[in-house]
């Protein structure tokens, strides 16, 4: 069965909780973010650059996000799809690294299938992928802060190109940057002066590896 779509969960609120539905949201305004990138590849340290390019005409949408590390080669997400007023609703997930691997969305029959040999997996509404996730959160804190106090949990069916899993993000309030943590995690920071788009993205694997983008500059696409 899919998992259950957006869901909100209130500080305190037991994790096997229902929660309830993700209030309106506001799309952010298109817009080309610069980020300085620090990563770590089998205890190898990197710096690089990324761009993360976000345009919509209030209808359909893409999102493309790059980084190119020097000796590393590079990497490259997109997520095309389009807007509802749940938010964001992928179509197309790509995910490139020396070759593509990409997840097909089709909410009417809610499935979503992959080119990797892979099985396909239940979706339900509110799914997102692994790049307009973030998009997604920006859009919901945008559009009501006010109704995700510290300690709220966030709880989004997230794809990737070759599964479906669930994402569970917590507030954990305003702070000046500086985190940390273990396993499989995804970490955003979202700017309030940018209508709650990412400052800084942080993945970090279950072996240590990590990649995190920080916010360099921004301008009209």
């Amino acid at each position: 069965p899919p998992a259950p779509g957006i869901a909100i969960l209130a500080p305190g609120a037991a994790d096997d909780g229902a929660g309830t539905p993700a209030p309106p949201v506001r799309i952010p305004a298109p817009v080309r973010l610069g980020f300085d990138v620090h990563g770590q590849v089998r205890r190898l340290q990197y710096n690089a650059s990324a761009e993360l390019t976000w345009q919509h005409d209030g209808q359909q949408y893409q999102a493309r996000q790059e980084i190119r590390v020097l000796l590393l080669g590079g990497r490259a997400q997109t997520s095309v799809g389009q807007i509802t007023p749940l938010g964001l609703q992928p179509r197309r997930f790509g995910d490139r690294a020396r070759s593509e691997q990409a997840a097909h969305f089709d909410f009417a029959q809610g499935l979503v299938s992959f080119s990797a040999n892979t099985p396909s997996a239940a979706i339900s509404p509110g799914t997102q992928d692994r790049l307009s996730v973030f998009l997604q959160l920006s859009a919901m804190l945008a559009a009501a802060p006010q109704a995700y106090p510290v300690g709220t949990r966030i709880r989004i069916p997230t794809v990737s190109a070759r599964a479906a899993d669930v994402w569970t993000f917590t507030i954990e309030g305003e702070e000046t940057l500086d985190l940390r943590d273990y396993d499989l995690k995804a970490q955003v920071w979202l700017a309030p002066a940018l209508d709650y788009l990412p400052a800084r993205i942080r993945i970090t694997q279950a072996n240590g590896d990590l990649v995190e983008l920080n916010l360099r500059s921004h301008e009209v696409p």
